[in-house]
């Protein structure tokens, strides 16, 4: 499966969807008609698009949308959220974290005041991608795509620094720490 293929079946699974429940059901269904190397390839694509946002400076900036609350699951969950909101979305954000201050959702977040007003399904994750390979594949995928070193939680690549700095939120993702109320 190539990287348009994977987009395709991303993005599809939006359309007519009511929830990510729907989506990931669609996904599933469309996954499960396909060629066990081609789930296997799924999987492949998505751990190659996530670990472009696998980076400091991203889950910085998720940890500044989820008020400081973003673990490594979290981020995990995170980078999901941000493949399923389609190519374009992706890789403008992917170019530049600080672009996630342009998606409506997550200005949405920002408006509701903080974590402790969101409902659940405001969160920006959507962890069941992380599965939907795997309940297609009839047998066990981690053991057919465990020799491929797939990530199974983050590895984030550059450089560290501290979240809560509102000086760093300034220099490195100042729209996004505006939006938030970060900013120094």
């Amino acid at each position: 499966m190539d990287l348009n293929a994977f987009w395709g079946l991303v993005e599809s699974s939006a359309v007519g969807a009511s929830d990510q429940d729907d989506r990931l059901e669609r996904l599933t269904a469309a996954l499960a008609v396909l060629p066990a190397g081609e789930v296997v390839e799924f999987g492949v694509r998505l751990d190659e698009v996530r670990r472009r946002v696998d980076t400091w400076a991203h889950w910085h900036a998720a940890d500044v949308i989820c008020g400081g609350l973003c673990s490594d699951d979290g981020f995990f969950y995170f980078q999901a959220w941000l493949v399923g909101q389609g190519r374009a979305v992706f890789e403008a954000v992917a170019s530049s974290p600080d672009a996630l201050a342009d998606l409506p959702h997550v200005r949405l977040l920002a408006s509701r005041g903080g974590v402790h007003a969101w409902a659940d399904e405001d969160w920006p994750d959507w962890e069941g991608l992380d599965y939907v390979a795997a309940e297609a594949f009839d047998g066990d995928l981690e053991a057919v795509v465990a020799e491929r070193g797939l990530l199974v939680s983050p590895d984030p690549a550059g450089e560290q620094w501290d979240f809560a700095d509102p000086a760093e939120i300034s220099a490195r993702i100042p729209r996004l720490g505006a939006l938030f109320g970060k900013v120094a």
